[in-house]
């Protein structure tokens, strides 16, 4: 459905292949090199484009969520981290923002 977030699922490769497309955005925007970034969750939202939620294992007990907006195809645009949120445990729902 247009606007609505899916459901949360499992990460899929395509899941981690996202993830790594703006890990490098992430460690510039925080100031550091995460040891681990693995993709365990995610949800999707069709809009003028699709924003893709990924909670994010980044080590010990700590998990990112992100959100990656991935433009239309014909915009030919590189994936973008539109925001994200740090501190974050593994039971924290992957919710929008």
């Amino acid at each position: 459905m247009c606007g609505a977030p899916s459901a949360v699922q499992p990460a899929t490769a395509k899941t981690q292949y996202i993830a790594d497309q703006v890990r490098s955005q992430l460690e510039e925007k925080e100031n550091k090199k995460f040891p681990v970034f693995k993709a365990v969750w995610f949800k999707s939202q069709v809009v003028a484009g699709t924003n893709y939620f990924i909670k994010v294992h980044v080590g010990d007990e700590n998990f990112v969520h992100l959100r990656v907006f991935k433009s239309l195809p014909h915009e030919n645009k590189p994936l973008t981290l539109s925001n994200y949120q740090t501190n974050k445990a593994k039971h924290d729902e992957l919710s929008y923002f």
